[in-house]
């Protein structure tokens, strides 16, 4: 009984505290706000990306120029290329922005564009920039620069003051920016699931595994609609300047700016840029449709307000849509029990359903893998066929690529690309955006791709026999089927089972 007291009692001063906490936060972030800007206004023949898309969107009213980016070197040039063009803004949101080689390169860019007088606003999850603040508290000392962080820690300083906020305010810092916009002069935009890192442009990192990804580059009316939804995320109230975090506040650009030229003049940045420099900004085989549509979560989101225009209530009726044929691709797998009965209807009215995820032995989210495991049988049971992504590592250099792409495609017709993973987190509580399509040209670019990842050198085939998992195929050929996760060790098995029974999964 005295230990029921103590517990009820810890439980209500951890609520009080917690309450406390955000009601502080909240004072804090009202006084933090920053002023309110917006997207400016499009010009015939301003800027060089003015000048070579205004009379193709001429000629073509209502249509968006789209194209894809899968390859990682492809994605870094097509970033730098519009970098260097852009004559007026760059607006930018991203998950993660890395201190590494070509996150420093990318910086240098964006800063040689605010000296010549481009307007940068960058907008960054706050999960992945604590402990790097220097760095962007640099780029926001440029006259031109803004940077504000999104759903932002208070307490910087110390890691246990930092780990105490958090604690206490779990159920807000549980929702992330995960949605990825690059946005130059509102005509050029682009969305998918990269990041800004080595690993997502195919630079050697030792630290990283390197990852393969997609991107949809996008003009016309769906980069003025990805500007407009930058405008939303920049003006919401999750989102605060950076500058707030800090009294004393030295920006040290200057010393910045010497890091940046240092990290320029490597070599390995020297073979990446020149590689990079002669791409156009605009690229010149871009497909132009009226069927592409702009879907994402709305800022409130962040705040778990309603479910009223989320994510899921444009995917899954595209995804019910379906009558022969249903392929997702997605690094992290979690459908819950409601995604597992829909995959599961589908399949049982004869759609062929296909799900390729990262195998264990290459994912980087343990957790994630731990979750998915326990959806495996019912849904192969309902039908739903598995590959799980292992290439050979003569395919990514010394390590094995992990798979990043999110993407899906509807009976050869219609398809998806964009940040959204198909697993709880990105459904209920982070923030997602992408584009629905039905171009033929993409559809069968993307049909091609998602063909080029399922390869049986590249993926295994997850089957049931005699009541036991196994993989079949794989990186090292055909053969006697493997009975465990393959290329995983004993170890990294048994973590993933535990985690696997552990009631987390709509955090995954």
């Amino acid at each position: 009984m005295t230990l029921l007291v103590w517990l009820v009692a810890l439980a209500g001063l951890f609520a009080a505290a917690s309450y406390l906490a955000l009601y502080s936060y909240g004072r804090f972030a009202r006084q933090a706000l920053g002023a309110p800007t917006h997207t400016l206004p499009l010009a015939e023949g301003d800027t060089v990306l003015d000048r070579a898309l205004a009379p193709v969107q001429a000629a073509r009213p209502g249509a968006s120029g789209l194209g894809f980016l899968f390859d990682n070197r492809a994605a870094f040039a097509a970033r730098l290329a519009s970098l260097r063009a852009a004559g007026r803004s760059l607006d930018m949101v991203s998950y993660i922005w890395r201190d590494d080689l070509t996150g420093r390169l990318l910086a240098r860019e964006l800063l040689a564009a605010a000296d010549r007088g481009v307007r940068v606003r960058l907008l960054l999850d706050d999960v992945n920039v604590q402990g790097f603040d220097p760095k962007f508290r640099a780029l926001n000392g440029h006259p031109g620069v803004e940077v504000r962080l999104f759903n932002p820690v208070r307490n910087r300083g110390t890691a246990v003051r930092r780990g105490i906020e958090m604690l206490l305010m779990a159920v807000r810092f549980n929702r992330r920016m995960h949605a990825k916009f690059w946005i130059a002069d509102a005509r050029l935009a682009i969305t998918g699931g990269r990041n800004i890192g080595d690993e997502y442009f195919d630079v050697p990192t030792p630290r990283k595994r390197p990852v393969r990804d997609a991107d949809l580059v996008m003009a016309g009316p769906l980069a003025l609609a990805a500007a407009g939804l930058f405008d939303a995320y920049w003006n919401s109230d999750q989102a605060l300047p950076i500058a707030a975090f800090w009294r004393d506040y030295e920006a040290g650009l200057e010393r910045f700016r010497a890091r940046l030229e240092e990290a320029a003049a490597r070599p390995e940045a020297c073979e990446i840029l020149g590689a990079a420099g002669g791409v156009p900004p605009v690229p010149p085989d871009l497909s132009w449709s009226t069927g592409a549509q702009l879907i994402a979560d709305p800022p409130e989101k962040a705040l778990g307000r309603g479910r009223e225009g989320w994510m899921p209530t444009a995917l899954v009726p595209a995804m019910r849509g379906a009558t022969r044929r249903l392929r997702i691709v997605t690094p992290y797998f979690v459908p819950g029990q409601e995604g597992m009965r829909e995959l599961g209807a589908l399949a049982a009215g004869g759609v062929a359903v296909e799900v390729l995820t990262n195998a264990l032995a290459v994912t980087n989210h343990l957790t994630v893998h731990g979750a998915y495991r326990r959806y495996r049988r019912p849904l192969m049971a309902a039908g739903v066929r598995l590959r799980e992504y292992a290439p050979p590592e003569r395919l990514a250099g010394p390590r094995a690529a992990m798979l990043h792409s999110k993407i899906f495609t509807v009976d050869g017709q219609r398809g998806f690309i964009g940040s959204f993973n198909f697993d709880l987190r990105s459904a209920w509580l982070n923030i997602e955006a992408g584009v629905l399509f039905d171009d033929p040209a993409l559809m069968a670019a993307l049909e091609g791709e998602i063909d080029r990842l399922s390869r049986p050198d590249r993926a295994y085939a997850v089957q049931i026999a005699g009541g036991r998992l196994r993989w079949t195929d794989g990186p090292h050929g055909p053969g006697a089927p493997v009975l465990h996760e393959p290329g995983a060790c004993a170890l990294r098995r048994g973590a993933s089972w535990g985690i696997g029974h552990l009631p987390i999964h709509r955090f995954l």
